[in-house]
């Protein structure tokens, strides 16, 4: 069953690309901010969950939903909201994921009550899905020209990639200085002059060929992705042999099972199979993955570490994390100068495997080390090694991708992050309770000495976490040598609007 949204087979919109460089890098600055937002608000309010907790007489049990609601809302319908962005059209599309964001933002920050802080954080989610790929989209059709393209998915990059550290500072400035609310309300007025901005400033584009929504395809692939995403929440609390999680899971799998039979039938897929079969896109996808299921050792337990064992306050962990984001912009700044010159195969592996090193270098954190003798180094070489990674994985994920599958190609590059993220979550948790456990077994001879090991117990299961995170990482690295095969030639022209595939 599909809906039509076009009375014409062949409907395709021109992109109405600015013509000035100038308003194209205006174009840029919107579509920038836009990402900042989605990135930042899937960490700023972790710094506040404690006192928004305590305000709203959240319970333990439930305070988690303040994370994931979001986690769930924007993982679980980015595939729909590429596909929305690409027969709606892009800038359309943009422009009201900003304003609902806005307006989700500010029902989140004057919330009342649990349940109206728990909607307003999906809102933001479902909007955020539908702002994303057309973000993300519509960069790809501005920027065509070689080097131009190069440096705007290095700006695009390092913006993808310091986000989530931005939020953390923030988090921290606004819960200590202000208010737990304005770890929300600050998103409304900024959206809002993006979308003013945007009005503006940004070309519209529009997918060629029959523009009709696979509403099969959209229920079992946003269903799954929702089920995948919520199991493995649940198996960081619950366990992973809890009836929840394994009830999820199951039902996760069967939905998605169902999800590629229908896509391989439907004669207008959601996800086209030639999206993902191609192994240069491939090769992103998986390696994004990987890469947000093991980078969240970073900022969980680092967060926990700072906090819990060296004693710093919400702000001064904010601060911490300011080398990361140096880290991200240098990298990143320096892979789009690079991305024509060796391509992405190299700068994706090299990155990878500078970040695995890093984050080996963590392991060696105790209850005595200090921030800057063991912490600070290896953010910088993590964050380094992220930020030569995301430029050229958000542009090899577009390599050869036709304009009617841009939209969907580019949001499944925020999917896999999102459910990445959450598998790395609740598997990183599972793996710290249990060395934890392990180890006041194996040290503790009466039950009278578990407190004083505690504190040993806990560095030891970071310790543990951070050795998996840097495994996966790796992993990612050998699946981009092995997978990644474009061209710098390849990658300099890859164009969004280049092709267009017949519905």
């Amino acid at each position: 069953m599909s809906i039509s949204t076009s009375s014409s087979r062949d409907a395709h919109v021109t992109p109405d690309i600015p013509e000035k460089s100038g308003s194209r890098w205006l174009a840029l600055a919107v579509i920038g901010v836009s990402q900042l937002l989605i990135v930042l608000d899937a960490t700023i309010v972790n710094i506040a969950l404690p006192t928004a907790q305590t305000a709203l007489h959240i319970s333990d049990a439930n305070r988690q939903w303040m994370v994931t609601a979001y986690t769930l809302a924007f993982g679980g319908l980015l595939l729909l909201g590429g596909r929305i962005a690409d027969y709606t059209g892009r800038k359309r599309a943009f422009i009201i994921g900003l304003l609902g964001f806005a307006a989700a933002s500010a029902l989140g920050g004057l919330a009342g009550n649990a349940v109206t802080l728990f909607a307003a954080r999906a809102l933001q989610g479902a909007f955020g899905a539908l702002m994303a790929p057309a973000a993300l989209s519509l960069l790809t059709v501005t920027f065509t020209e070689a080097k131009e393209r190069s440096r705007a998915f290095g700006v695009y990059g390092a913006i993808a990639g310091g986000g989530g550290a931005i939020g953390l500072l923030l988090g921290g400035i606004l819960t200590e200085y202000a208010s737990w609310r304005w770890t929300l309300l600050v998103s409304t007025p900024i959206a809002i002059a993006a979308a003013l901005a945007a009005v503006r400033f940004v070309g519209e584009s529009r997918a060629s060929g029959n523009t009709r929504y696979d509403l099969p395809g959209a229920l079992t692939s946003t269903g799954g992705l929702v089920a995948l995403v919520y199991g493995f929440t649940k198996a960081a609390s619950d366990g992973w042999g809890s009836a929840t999680t394994i009830g999820f899971l199951v039902a996760a799998g069967v939905l998605l099972v169902a999800f590629v039979v229908i896509e391989l039938r439907s004669s207008h897929p959601l996800l086209p199979m030639r999206v993902v079969l191609d192994r240069n896109r491939g090769g992103s996808y998986l390696s994004a993955l990987l890469v947000g299921a093991g980078i969240f050792g970073v900022f969980l337990f680092l967060t926990y570490y700072l906090q819990l064992t060296l004693g710093y306050s919400a702000l001064e962990t904010g601060v911490a994390f300011l080398p990361f984001t140096v880290g991200i912009i240098l990298g990143a700044g320096f892979s789009a100068q690079m991305l024509t010159r060796v391509g992405p195969r190299l700068l994706m592996s090299a990155g990878l495997l500078l970040a695995a090193v890093g984050m080996v270098l963590l392991t060696r954190i105790g209850l005595d080390t200090g921030y800057w003798s063991h912490v600070f180094p290896a953010e910088l070489i993590i964050s380094f090694g992220m930020g030569v990674v995301f430029g050229p994985m958000s542009n090899t994920a577009l390599v050869g991708v036709a304009d009617h599958d841009a939209g969907v190609a580019s949001a499944l590059i925020n999917t896999t992050q999102q459910i990445g993220g959450s598998l790395g979550t609740a598997l990183l948790n599972t793996i710290f309770t249990s060395a934890v456990a392990a180890y006041l077994a194996d040290h503790a001879t009466s039950p009278a000495q578990i407190p004083a090991l505690q504190g040993a117990a806990v560095v030891h299961g970071y310790t543990v976490a951070f050795w998996v995170s840097a495994a996966v990482i790796g992993a990612a690295a050998v699946i981009a040598a092995i997978l990644i095969r474009a061209s710098r030639e390849q990658v300099a022209s890859t164009s969004a609007d280049a092709v267009h595939v017949a519905a």
